[in-house]
């Protein structure tokens, strides 16, 4: 009898400590997965996510357009983008918030060749310049091109899709808006025919958060938001103490990203994380609104809090 009631005991016991099963979270990635998402998977090898009783699964997108429409129509939960595009997107009517931080810088930059004609923005004057995505990249380029004396009539915009740096080796274009600093500067070094960027927050822009996670902002409230920043926080903070042997993470179930270009630009983003991804700078979304609006991208400066806010 007394056997049978220890037996009980710790039957309750066990029961009382077992880990409630898992909250799932599906995140979609901005692009196929690369050094950019380097927190998320340090988060999800070390079992920070598990940690916070998540069960968390990274997808990469078919289109990269598409993220902020699925989680906008909740075949999502969480998609990785942009702030620029974040702004646009509200204004159009998507009803989405960032809710986080994961790159706090700019990335994207106007690369010209190093060993070309262009040495500064003012030489763009009636050369060609490719481009892969229309709106935000354009105001970006119409800002530097005024701080230098141009117009976006004074130089000729050139669709490229994504082969940017295709574009530049074969001379198509003189220089393109989009590349990043961490990507295509060091691809273009590799290729021996280094790149010359000239940086939008050195040109006329606003600063600006690169990458974002964005929800449905009739979700704000899931406490399971919160807990992913936090483990994604931790997974920051363990990159930047331990790099190398987060890059081992990082590369353990992507052998194919091995190689000297990702590598490089692991060097170089790692700068770059947020390190409070929850953490809201709020005048830096308000001022990149006003930019837009001046430029005539979005029709007017909306309330913060209906695109941008800091969980609790």
């Amino acid at each position: 009898m007394v056997l049978h009631r220890v037996l009980l005991v710790l039957a309750i016991l066990l029961a009382a400590i077992r880990p409630a099963s898992a909250e799932k979270l599906t995140v979609l990635l901005d692009w196929f997965i690369n050094p950019d998402h380097a927190p998320l998977f340090v988060a999800l090898e070390k079992g920070y996510f598990r940690d916070a009783g998540l069960e968390v699964e990274l997808i990469a997108p078919a289109d990269p357009n598409d993220p902020p429409k699925l989680v906008a129509a909740r075949q999502a939960d969480i998609a990785v983008s942009y702030q620029p595009q974040l702004h646009l997107q509200v204004a159009a009517g998507l009803p989405l918030a960032r809710i986080g931080t994961m790159v706090a810088t700019p990335l994207v930059t106007v690369v010209a060749l190093a060993d070309g004609p262009v040495k500064t923005m003012a030489d763009l004057k009636g050369r060609k310049i490719g481009y892969s995505v229309a709106g935000s990249e354009e105001a970006l380029l119409k800002a530097m091109l005024a701080k230098n004396g141009l117009k976006l009539t004074d130089v000729t915009l050139v669709n490229v899709n994504f082969a940017l740096v295709q574009a530049l080796l074969s001379e198509q274009v003189a220089a393109v808006i989009g590349a990043y600093r961490n990507f295509e500067l060091n691809q273009l070094e590799i290729e021996k025919r280094p790149g010359r960027a000239f940086y939008p927050e050195e040109e006329g822009v606003p600063a600006f958060d690169e990458l974002i996670f964005v929800a449905r902002n009739d979700r704000l409230s899931d406490p399971n938001f919160r807990k992913f920043l936090d483990a994604v926080e931790r997974g920051t903070l363990f990159l930047i103490n331990h790099p190398e042997e987060s890059w081992g993470l990082f590369i353990k179930n992507h052998k194919e990203l091995d190689d000297e270009l990702n590598r490089r630009a692991w060097r170089d983003t790692l700068p770059r994380f947020a390190h409070s991804p929850a953490a809201l700078d709020a005048q830096r979304y308000e001022r990149f609104a006003r930019f837009l609006n001046a430029a005539g991208l979005i029709p007017s400066v909306p309330a913060l809090s209906s695109y941008a806010v800091e969980l609790k």
